[in-house]
């Protein structure tokens, strides 16, 4: 549209910019040698920086603001960035706590994987000699090192956003770096949010900003991002499944070496109920529960370490020898496609990884790594290399290689608690399930749900109802219909490493695009991780056939529903944008919208952050009246984890001062708490309102002040200066407020221009003051006559001559979820009585 255009355009004109992080880098064509002139009245800084293109000449590099309209300059009132990083301030017994309960909470996963690891690779790849263990613990071993470790413990974690990890944090990230987002709703002003700012790339690096330049031109790269992003949160919500079947059936199965006569159905029955149990327990949160099994998993791992070292001790100190890679050579050599099947197994000991990730908004990246490195990492390495040992002297409990070299002293302590150990395992990919849907939800590619905050101080710990028990009966229906560890191993296998390569494809956007580094350590990164996981992705689905099939179905309905949910949001708003009132429609309906205006104020809900939204005009042809004032309230949701309370609201005079029509832009980040009580809602909305009706009376004045000592031509052509309200003084591009008649014949949209228009016929500061007086009694008044909540529910159906699938689409998928999920205003508590609703339908 042109009014997009208008505005991406605008993003890259002149404007103004409080410090240096605030700029930004674009490409421009320059057809002579000319240098570009600095005027001394703009505070802007440019840097030139000349470049080679083939197809376009000589370009520049230029780092400029972005342009000013109302909105922009509301975002002014908090310079000051407020970073939310979860590492400020947190002291060191703080810390510790914190590691401690990284043990319940990310680590169970990975943590409960020696009970099965040796078990399935063993069961596709059969012992021939104590080589093959040596090869298949070197294997094991260095995955480890890899894949947790090297890549996610000291590579991943840092990619969080603001504290926030998964692979919706990592779009999110990209997103507020690049204009890649497919959210048609992103404004300017939102780069103004503290928590958005990102550093801005050095001029050295030229191949960051054509890599931005080539994402923010390409809507095919945009689309293959996203589906990149929406399938690897698919896989994290199959993990949800499959983890839980995978940990309990694993840990129950050990039954059956301590008690000979039972059976595995009645195994089965055990793992069914320990399954409820463990959703059950799930709503009473992460920190609570994280304290309360912390110690029975510091337990565990104590236990494996102990174990392994007494097996270690016992049986063969010489799979130490496994530390030499050499051993993985020997081992697929002897083997080979026995070899290569046993990958799908060997991959299992890497599970949870995602997890330490995803889960990276209950607890801060040091207290994740502190617990990985010094605890986790070699109690693991202990447990696998006792578990070898036992095997050099015992080949034929490969099949169930971990309770069987417990010794029988202590089988049924550490049976009880390997099943604790496997029931937190399961919470590990639970939480992460939660945590990636409130993502990708706020950020709009998700049906909206209950979620309930299950912490006071951490607002990330979060327990979403229906996922939970949506959850737990799929993992029912996983465990009845396929019990074999083995096909649930390869299942498990598949969920994991699709996320793992989603992860490594976003990380190196993110290195190239924001962290710059050099593009040898990029390099290195993308071949070693994504070749690794493309050889354990071959391995896993060349059995797809056995039952495993089952979690790529699942995987696919939860990618199929998000995208249609994105695709239907994207159609809705576009349609909304094309169909909005025009101004010259409210000129002819004059200041009293062709109605009769009654005492109050009218909070009228919709998506659009331009413009005038056409279910206002059903408002006015089915209400007999409409309020005095008009606000226009958009809820949106921008890519950052935390807007501040004080740069929440935006406001911006709609139409000519006497129709008292505002539009306000509610702004949460996807980690914002949006439950709010309904009174103390709208008591700030007025405040800010009022804030910035007298900000705009304050810089009419100035720019009137500015007038007296200029002539004609000085005020179409100088930059302006603007005093923000903590004293700085900025210099706007271009200029802030135009002067116009005070008549209803003059007025301009101000929610479609590119500068904000105020009724200014330089009248002396006493009417200056009593007009903002009258003003501001007459939101008072307005206010004590109620507040009313408009609701507009606009529905989208596929036009006739629409294609089937678009049909099938629109009217029968995306209508069933927006049916069933919950609505927005829900989230604040508003009486019936002051609620009113009408519904639109749009054909597109």
């Amino acid at each position: 549209m042109a009014e997009e255009r208008d505005a991406e355009r605008g993003e890259i004109s002149g404007g103004f910019s409080m410090d240096s992080t605030e700029s930004r880098w674009v490409f421009q064509e320059d057809e002579d040698d000319s240098e570009i002139e600095e005027d001394d009245a703009d505070s802007r800084h440019q840097y030139v920086l000349d470049s080679e293109d083939e197809e376009n000449g000589e370009q520049r590099l230029i780092r400029t603001g972005p342009r000013i309209d109302s909105f922009d300059v509301e975002a002014l009132e908090v310079p000051g960035a407020q970073r939310n990083d979860y590492e400020v301030d947190i002291s060191v017994g703080r810390r510790i706590v914190l590691a401690f309960q990284t043990l319940g909470v990310v680590f169970g996963d990975v943590g409960t994987s020696p009970l099965y690891t040796f078990s399935v690779m063993f069961r596709k790849a059969p012992i021939n000699e104590n080589e093959d263990i040596l090869g298949a613990l070197s294997l094991v071993l260095y995955t480890l090192f890899l894949i947790p470790l090297v890549k996610y413990v000291l590579v991943v974690l840092w990619a969080n956003d603001d504290g926030e990890g998964g692979t919706f944090a990592l779009y999110s990230l990209i997103c507020r770096h690049a204009k890649v987002s497919l959210l048609p709703n992103q404004l300017p002003s939102d780069a103004r949010i503290s928590s958005f700012r990102l550093k801005v790339p050095s001029p050295e690096l030229e191949r960051s900003l054509k890599i931005k330049e080539r994402l923010e031109t390409s809507l095919t790269l945009k689309k293959i991002l996203l589906v990149l992003v929406l399938a690897g949160t698919s896989m994290v919500i199959a993990n949800g499944v499959v983890t839980p079947a995978m940990s309990v059936l694993s840990s129950v199965g050990g039954l059956k070496v301590g008690v000979d006569a039972i059976e595995h159905d009645e195994v089965v029955m055990i793992s069914v109920a320990c399954l409820i149990v463990l959703f059950s327990v799930q709503k009473y949160g992460t920190s609570k529960v994280g304290l309360a099994v912390g110690p029975a998993l510091f337990i565990w791992f104590c236990s494996l370490a102990g174990i392994g070292m007494y097996n270690l001790l016992k049986y063969d100190t010489t799979v130490l020898r496994a530390f030499n890679p050499i051993h993985i050579y020997y081992f697929f050599k002897r083997n080979s496609t026995k070899a290569w099947y046993s990958l799908g197994g060997c991959l299992l000991c890497a599970t949870g990884s995602e997890a330490m990730f995803a889960d990276l908004c209950y607890f801060s990246v040091r207290s994740v790594q502190l617990s990985f490195v010094f605890l986790v990492l070699p109690c693991l390495v202990l447990g696998y290399l006792g578990q070898a040992a036992y095997l050099m002297e015992n080949h034929a409990d490969a099949g169930r290689a971990f309770f069987s070299s417990v010794p029988s002293g202590v089988f049924w302590p550490v049976f009880f608690i390997a099943n604790i150990a496997a029931l937190i395992a399961s919470r590990a990919m639970t939480t992460a399930t939660f945590s990636c849907i409130k993502q990708s939800t706020a950020l709009g590619c998700f049906p909206r749900l209950k979620i309930i905050h299950t912490s006071r101080k951490f607002m990330g710990q979060i327990y979403i109802p229906v996922i939970n028990w949506f959850l737990l009966a799929v993992s029912l229906v996983f465990v009845y219909s396929i019990s074999n560890i083995d096909e649930i191993g390869n299942a498990y296998g598949i969920a994991e490493i699709g996320v793992m390569m989603m992860t490594t494809i976003l990380v190196t956007l993110v290195m190239l695009l924001i962290w710059q580094i050099h593009i040898i350590i990029v390099l290195s990164f993308v071949v070693v991780f994504l070749g690794l996981e493309l050889t354990f992705f071959s391995s896993v689905l060349w059995s797809v056939g056995d039952g495993s099939w089952i979690i790529l179905v699942f995987g696919i309905i939860m990618f199929l529903i998000m995208y249609i949910w994105n695709y239907g949001s994207k159609l809705k708003y576009e349609t909304e944008v094309k169909q909005k009132l025009s101004m010259d429609l409210m000129r002819e309906l004059g200041c009293n919208l062709g109605t009769i205006r009654a005492p109050g104020i009218g909070l009228l809900y919709n998506e659009l952050v331009k413009g005038i939204p056409a279910i206002l005009g059903h408002f006015l042809t089915t209400l007999p009246a409409i309020h005095s004032m008009i606000i226009f309230v958009c809820i949106k949701y921008v890519p950052v984890p935390v807007v501040p309370q004080s740069e929440r609201f935006l406001f911006r005079r709609v139409c000519h001062k006497s129709y008292h029509i505002f539009r306000c832009i509610a702004r949460y980040g996807y980690k914002d708490v949006r439950k709010e009580n309904h009174q103390a809602f709208e008591q700030l909305l007025i405040e800010s309102l009022e804030k910035f009706i007298r900000r705009e009376a304050q810089e009419r004045s100035l720019e009137s002040d500015g007038d007296d000592d200029s002539d004609a031509e000085e005020e179409n052509s100088v930059s302006r200066v603007l005093v923000a309200p903590n004293g700085s003084v900025y210099s706007l591009g271009v200029p802030l407020l135009a002067d116009f008649q005070d008549t209803h014949n003059s007025m301009v949209d101000a929610s479609t221009s590119d500068e904000v228009n105020l009724a200014s016929s330089s009248p002396p500061v006493f009417d200056a003051e009593q007009s903002l007086e009258r003003e501001l009694s007459f939101i008072r008044k307005a206010k004590e006559s109620g507040v009313v909540y408009l609701l507009g529910h606009g529905d989208i159906r596929a036009r006739k001559d629409s294609w089937f699938i678009k049909k099938l689409v629109i009217n029968y998928f995306y209508a069933f979820l927006r049916k069933n999920c919950r609505r927005g205003i829900t989230t604040l508590s508003v009486p019936h009585s002051n609620l009113m609703q009408v519904g639109m339908t749009y054909m597109v």
